[in-house]
């Protein structure tokens, strides 16, 4: 399962090498958190999946990994399951949008709205 690492500055999503094959990418997503516009909590990722998947993996309602494109955009999915997850909207880079399935949702969304010095390094 994908590692997701927030920093003062960034957020990261670490890929494991399945994952990686699956997403056909080299490098783990990182995003700037001044690019963050909202973060949503969801029971059900699977609903907020658009565009057809380009390039990446998938089983309905099993497994979603890699770039759904959309006119418009794309995303970046890491699904698994029946899992709660997390959507976040992005602006200004590669991907419009992150939905990523974790069982830290909730300290997810919260580590993600702390801004200024106050905001620190958390792994999930």
């Amino acid at each position: 399962m994908a590692s997701l690492r927030v920093h003062p500055d960034r957020l990261e999503i670490q890929l494991t090498r399945a994952e990686k094959t699956l997403a056909l990418r080299r490098e783990d997503v990182v995003v700037r958190r001044d690019s963050i516009r909202s973060v949503t909590i969801t029971d059900d990722p699977w609903i907020w999946i658009r565009g057809i998947r380009a390039p990446g993996a998938a089983i309905p309602l099993t497994l979603a990994v890699g770039t759904w494109k959309f006119h418009g955009g794309k995303d970046f999915l890491v699904i698994k399951g029946k899992r709660q997850g997390v959507v976040i909207d992005l602006e200004g880079e590669a991907f419009d949008r992150l939905i990523v399935t974790t069982s830290h949702a909730s300290q997810l969304a919260t580590s993600l709205k702390m801004d200024g010095p106050d905001a620190t390094r958390v792994n999930l």
